[in-house]
């Protein structure tokens, strides 16, 4: 299909984008990467009058550690985060998870904060940004906000953005020592949506987990935290016996959606095969550190 008509301006100043974005409205959207816009449109999903290429705003296309928070800029390219030293050594999950999106051309153009904007909860980034507590940063005439991640994303690809505000970036804390991460997803291709993806942030003294964040993508309208499981690992040795309660309070406490490749039982099943198959490779970490 083709899109349907729309107007263009790259705006130089951030001012300039907030008083676009008062002045249409809804008849406006925003631009960065466009690899999901883009495709909208071309669906006829979208239809807007006019498009606000963001490209042009300074300060946003950085990656940088500040006040013990690893930064990244909603310009920043998925490609970018893949390759990147400072990711790879202060949030390594997110390097871990960026090879699961889509193809290479389309990391290559998507950013990371074009894809927290259109919260799509099959989409990687928002649910290892809930795994690891992250803050999204967000910009509007009265000034900036900060909003945890598991605020941020509120329901089906609605996030916590007033009308005049853009996603400017987003940081997490840096990694520490004793920390261990992990993500798989599960999807029928390489590059297909995941029929259901986890992402583990978890910190140990010695062989017991103090703290287990499980972030889950594919099975509902939003990434989702596992707290029930998370709170029966905590404190724990992550033996076999404790991985299984968890697996066990985590399919209780799932309630996904089926989609058209998938029913609800099937992506409950395959979340409680990804927690199995992290949690014991996070036990199998330790044990050899402890050797």
């Amino acid at each position: 299909m083709k899109a349907p008509a729309f107007d263009y301006t790259r705006p130089r100043t951030a001012d300039e984008v907030f008083e676009l974005l008062r002045r249409h409205g809804d008849d406006a959207r925003v631009l960065a990467g466009g690899q999901t816009l883009l495709a909208t449109l071309n669906m006829r999903l979208s239809e807007p009058k006019l498009l606000i290429d963001i490209t042009g705003l300074p300060g946003l296309s950085d990656i940088a550690v500040r006040d013990g928070r690893l930064h990244i800029g909603a310009l920043v390219t998925h490609t970018a985060i893949e390759g990147s030293g400072l990711v790879a050594e202060h949030a390594p999950l997110l390097a871990m998870a960026a090879p699961h999106i889509a193809h290479r051309a389309i990391r290559n153009s998507g950013t990371w904060g074009g894809s927290l904007a259109y919260g799509d909860p099959a989409a990687e980034w928002p649910c290892c940004l809930a795994a690891l507590d992250g803050t999204v940063h967000v910009q509007g005439p009265a000034g900036e906000r900060r909003i945890a991640a598991t605020d941020f994303f509120q329901d089906l690809y609605t996030a916590a953005l007033q009308p005049d505000e853009i996603v400017t970036g987003a940081c997490v804390p840096v990694a520490a020592r004793g920390d261990w991460f992990g993500f798989d997803e599960l999807s029928r291709r390489h590059g297909d949506y995941a029929v259901a993806g986890l992402a583990v942030a978890a910190r140990f003294d010695g062989a017991v987990a103090t703290r287990v964040n499980l972030g889950l993508l594919g099975v509902g309208a939003t990434p989702v935290r596992a707290r029930r499981a998370e709170a029966l690992l905590a404190g724990k040795v992550l033996d076999a016996a404790a991985i299984e309660i968890a697996a066990t309070a985590l399919r209780a406490e799932l309630d996904p959606v089926g989609d058209l490749t998938s029913n609800a039982d099937t992506k409950r099943h395959l979340a409680t095969v990804l927690l199995r198959r992290l949690l014991g490779a996070a036990q199998a970490a330790r044990s050899a550190l402890a050797a």
